[in-house]
């Protein structure tokens, strides 16, 4: 389908193949910077890097993917600055793993790294699923995704589940529709659009296998791991931080015990579940609270959860008999 039908800037006929002739970035300028050190003291790469250490428990395979990405980059645009010629990266990626392994704010700091590199326009991210792209009927696929791809140019664009755009079960599906567009301006406007796919690794296998035009586009495959016990704790110890909340002794001991039992149920989240987790000790800490109307509250009776917020969960409630 002809791109210049959905008047998409700089799109026309059909997508190109990958380019194999090596190209100068042109988008990076030199800023006189001939060393690493002077690159990254001229961005704020590291801190952004720094960030992602603080902010994400764990991942050691993530984050050393995403630091060889962004020391690619800095080479780059060091070869770049020397006026040595450079292929233009492809920088699209899939990011697979389960729900709550932290996609998408791995998405946002890879969106600031590029912005700081100087390949993307600015460091904004759009994150939208299938209901985003696909219309329900004939002609309302193409202005969806042309919105979508006008928000999210200069930046990247992040897909959720993006195995749903493709569903050859249902021959009135438009799906395939979004994903041509997709493909044309993934290929012809890749210096001023990044793309992450994320969803399921088996899920984003089969899409992939289904459409090869999409998967030799993407040139990062990264897999988010499930989180061990421990660093679910932490990544609870680092939630209740941030809203001035606390578990005494015997909470600790059962929010230990209770990520045991959740990770054995399904439709486990990882972090997803853990910020729910403790949305529910709050909940029932308020209401525990709320029953004595006379008592004078201090500021450690209002941030501390106690284990029978936490032992009134389901989840313990299951297990009995």
């Amino acid at each position: 389908m002809n791109a210049s039908a959905y008047n998409l800037p700089g799109v026309t006929g059909k997508a190109s193949a990958p380019e194999s002739t090596p190209v100068i970035n042109t988008a990076v300028a030199d800023t006189g910077a001939r060393t690493v050190a002077q690159v990254m003291a001229q961005t704020q790469v590291q801190q952004v890097m720094d960030a992602l250490d603080r902010d994400l428990v764990g991942l050691k395979p993530v984050k050393s993917r995403i630091r060889d990405i962004a020391a690619l980059l800095v080479i780059d645009r060091l070869r770049l600055n020397l006026g040595l010629a450079a292929q233009s990266p492809s920088l699209h990626m899939c990011f697979t793993g389960n729900p709550g392994t932290g996609k998408t704010t791995v998405a946002m700091r890879m969106a600031q790294i590029l912005h700081e590199l100087g390949y993307v326009r600015s460091g904004h991210l759009v994150a939208v699923t299938r209901d985003d792209l696909v219309g329900q009927y004939i002609g309302h696929t193409a202005p969806k995704t042309k919105e979508v791809l006008k928000k999210a140019m200069g930046g990247v664009l992040f897909i959720d589940e993006a195995y749903y755009l493709y569903r050859p079960e249902n021959e009135r599906d438009y799906g395939q529709e979004a994903i041509e567009i997709l493909l044309q301006v993934m290929e012809n406007q890749r210096d001023d659009l990044v793309v992450i796919l994320a969803g399921y690794k088996d899920r984003m296998d089969t899409f992939f296998m289904s459409n090869p035009g999409m998967n030799s586009r993407i040139a990062h495959h990264i897999d988010f791991p499930d989180y061990q016990e421990d660093e679910l704790e932490q990544i609870a110890q680092h939630m209740l931080n941030e809203h001035n909340y606390r578990f005494d002794d015997e909470a600790q001991t059962a929010f230990a015990n209770y990520l045991h039992l959740r990770k054995q149920q399904p439709h486990f989240a990882n972090a997803r579940s853990v910020r729910n987790a403790l949305e529910r000790a709050r909940l029932r800490q308020a209401s525990r609270l709320f029953a004595n109307p006379d008592k004078e509250l201090t500021a450690d009776d209002l941030s501390t959860l106690n284990a029978q917020d936490i032992l009134a969960s389901r989840v313990f409630q299951n297990t009995k008999g």
